[in-house]
């Protein structure tokens, strides 16, 4: 079984370039104090190692959490003396190497834990991932440490390939290089023409096959930047023209949708307008039921339809009057 002392030494691994003299429990955190070893340090001018004390000063620093909660580590640091004559460092502050950096409010662990948080997730979804964490950043914070992160060295691959992509549909493109082999991209170059291309191909040779679309530029500055690359086509858009071409094909060969013909119309509804035409016809001069037998209506529809083209009648004189 491990001793309390021994225990500090585990949980607190990776400060053991310092002097672990206690930890607190401050209920939302937990705090380490710590200071440097009495070692020789070297200048950072002229090199001379020196132990001389002229003060000291204290820093304190984030380190990676423990059972959920945030850990302070607060560290005394010396302000050592150069014993060099003539070096224009009088004195200057020890540093710890792979733990504290200059200027740095973070342990080396937890700014290369929060990288990889960023690297993936960057601004909004890196702080808020952080906050679970119990490394609560903001999403500014995510955005610096995003761009202070090194960029991978750039190599060529075998077989490249190449595509333009839209920043602003129908007013800004760009060229994305990936690695065909590994789907691991390369390289984004600006525009989508020709030059940038051939430039970027000049400068790194190596390439033996490119993989690109049916663009002509493309075509043009692989031809003239590595004429020995074997160019081919890759299969999204192959597969893309073929079904369009397909599909054109198909519907050039389609029959015409046939036209429902106008429904005529019911015998009845015929018949009933006719008599209506009738009855409109006639009513003027047959008023009386003799009148009405030889149409083969009622006295009273004709009355009906007479009464209304009446008041139509007066209607229109009394406006025109008016």
């Amino acid at each position: 079984m491990l001793k309390i002392d021994d225990l500090t030494g585990v949980v607190f691994a990776g400060l053991s370039a310092l002097v672990i003299e206690g930890v607190k429990d401050e209920n939302d955190l937990i705090r380490v104090m710590t200071r440097t070893r009495e070692e020789p340090v070297p200048c950072p001018v002229c090199g001379t190692p020196t132990a001389r004390v002229h003060g000291y000063y204290h820093r304190t620093v984030t380190d990676v959490p423990v059972d959920g909660r945030p850990v302070v580590v607060s560290v005394q640091v010396r302000r050592l003396l150069c014993p060099a004559w003539g070096c224009p460092r009088q004195t200057f502050r020890e540093q710890v190497p792979g733990l504290l950096e200059r200027y740095q409010r973070r342990t080396s662990r937890l700014t290369g834990q929060l990288g990889a948080v960023v690297r993936e997730l960057a601004g909004r979804a890196g702080a808020r991932l952080s906050a679970v964490l119990a490394v609560a950043v903001s999403r500014s914070t995510a955005l610096r440490l995003l761009v202070r992160l090194p960029l991978p060295e750039l190599r060529v691959p075998r077989v490249l390939g190449v595509d333009d992509f839209a920043l602003k549909r129908r007013h800004r493109y760009a060229t994305v290089l990936i690695d065909a082999e590994t789907g691991e991209r390369i390289d984004v170059l600006p525009g989508r023409g020709a030059d940038a291309l051939e430039a970027w191909l000049r400068s790194h040779p190596g390439v033996e096959i490119v993989c690109r679309d049916g663009s002509g530029a493309y075509g043009e500055a692989i031809r003239r930047a590595v004429p020995d690359a074997v160019q081919v086509g890759d299969r999204w858009h192959l597969w893309a023209n073929f079904c369009d071409k397909t599909l054109a094909e198909v519907r050039s060969h389609a029959r015409p949708r046939r036209v429902r013909p106008i429904a005529s119309p019911h015998p009845a509804a015929v018949k009933i307008a006719q008599r209506h035409h009738r009855l409109r016809d006639r009513a003027e001069n047959l008023d009386t039921p003799s009148h009405s037998s030889s149409v083969g209506v009622r006295y009273s529809s004709l009355g009906r339809v007479a009464r209304r083209r009446a008041m139509n009648a007066l209607c229109a004189s009394i406006v025109s009057a008016g």
